[in-house]
């Protein structure tokens, strides 16, 4: 097949290498990254221009389009790719408003009867004070529209969540939820509209610094399996928040095609959806492709194509994958960027370790980071001790001045299943 992938993050090499591995595709990133560039075409454009992605799906002939970030999928790409007759995976700006609002996320899942923490959506100052005090502490404040992550604000404080809420209710609303506690969960579902197909979860790690310190981010780590999760845990996410949800979405006429990825909390009282986006996370995709056994392609392609019901599910290993972000100084507040980038070749001779790029260009004086979040060293092993090994050597053998990542990426889970 010929497929693009759009996007130019570490979750847009890292579904190219899984598609590279198949050794059957030509494949394009559009527009991607230095390390893209060494198993794709790099095509330069804006991935949320409509009438160019599909100017350049038509030149390039390709048989599908892959859509890796949230912003295209919020402004139409898909939509305009559809009504050209050119198969994507991901859904429409319609439907990917059960990313793009939280609000509207929480209709469609009260709607469809999805187990949720409350929630209130506030458009004033006076709303805000009312649904924090109704709610009480930790207090919960999300900037309704998108916000790459970083709109989530859990915290004591009341007034520092009066002043993250300010800040987003200058160009919108903001939802104000009930705290939720429990281990954190993210897995994600193929859908074609109808079916769903669920992929191996995985954990993250949203706070910069060790122990869970620090402000939030787009993501320091992932891994995966879980192995702490209960044996249905899969299927019963499935039966009573994927499947309705998809429905539900289906029975408002807005087909969900694409990948539904659920953020989910275990509580006291049961499985909880956090939030819900409409494309693959990042960094988990980097660990649960890092697993995948079967050819991915063919079941993007089913999902776009509305067949994903004749497809046989995804096989995964039993091998342990984990990823650790490395981001420049200053990340996420203020990165410093522009910074060389030295030691990949030793990290990549490690056994088990890829390294997916974030944020990389080639210049004339060498590889430089040119964002926050710069790449995403991804090991597998047998266990969780033999995948952190890995991992922590390659880190150490990569050079970037000033760059940080966590220490305790899957160190938990590690210590509670040595060996």
């Amino acid at each position: 097949m010929k497929i693009l992938v759009l996007g130019s993050g570490a979750r847009e090499h890292s579904l190219i290498m899984a598609l590279a591995a198949e050794h059957t595709h030509t494949l394009y990133a559009a527009p991607g990254n230095a390390g893209t560039a060494e198993l794709a075409e790099n095509v330069a454009l804006d991935p949320t221009n409509k009438s160019v992605v599909v100017e350049i799906a038509r030149d390039l002939d390709v048989d599908l389009v892959v859509v890796g970030p949230e912003a295209p999928l919020v402004a139409g790409v898909a939509d305009a790719l559809v009504a050209e007759g050119i198969a994507v995976f991901g859904p429409s700006h319609k439907a990917a408003a059960i990313e793009g609002s939280k609000s509207f996320a929480k209709d469609v899942m009260s709607a469809a009867g999805v187990p949720t923490g409350d929630s209130e959506t506030v458009s004033s100052e006076e709303e805000l004070l009312a649904a924090l005090d109704r709610m009480g502490a930790p207090f919960v404040v999300k900037a309704d529209g998108l916000a790459a992550g970083k709109g989530v604000l859990v915290t004591q404080d009341r007034q520092a969540a009066i002043d993250h809420a300010g800040y987003y209710l200058q160009d919108g609303t903001v939802v104000v939820e009930e705290f939720l506690d429990g281990p954190e969960v993210s897995l994600f579902f193929l859908s074609d509209g109808h079916t769903v197909m669920p992929l191996a979860p995985a954990q993250d790690y949203k706070r910069a610094f060790d122990g869970d310190q620090g402000p939030n981010t787009g993501g320091m780590g992932a891994y995966s399996p879980l192995p702490w999760l209960a044996e249905d845990f899969i299927q019963q996410v499935t039966d009573t928040i994927a499947r309705p949800t998809i429905n539900e979405l289906a029975s408002r006429g807005l087909p969900f095609v694409g990948l539904l990825y659920c953020g989910l909390i275990v509580t006291d009282r049961g499985v909880r959806v956090i939030e819900f986006n409409a494309r693959f996370g990042d960094p988990e995709t980097q660990v649960v492709l890092a697993r995948l056994t079967s050819a991915l392609a063919p079941l993007l392609l089913a999902a776009a194509n509305g067949t994903l019901a004749e497809s046989d599910p995804p096989a995964f290993s039993d091998d342990v994958a984990l990823t650790v972000v490395l981001a420049s100084e200053g990340y996420p507040e203020k990165p410093h960027t522009g910074r060389l980038i030295s030691g990949l070749e030793d990290a990549l001779a490690i056994d088990g370790v890829t390294v997916a790029h974030a944020a990389t260009a080639h210049t004339d004086e060498g590889l430089i980071a040119t964002g926050g979040r710069v790449l995403s060293v991804i090991a597998t092993g047998g266990d969780f001790d033999a995948a952190r090994a890995r991992a922590y050597e390659a880190l150490e053998a990569i050079t970037l001045e000033g760059g940080h990542y966590r220490l305790d990426i899957a160190q938990r889970v590690s210590d509670d299943h040595a060996g």
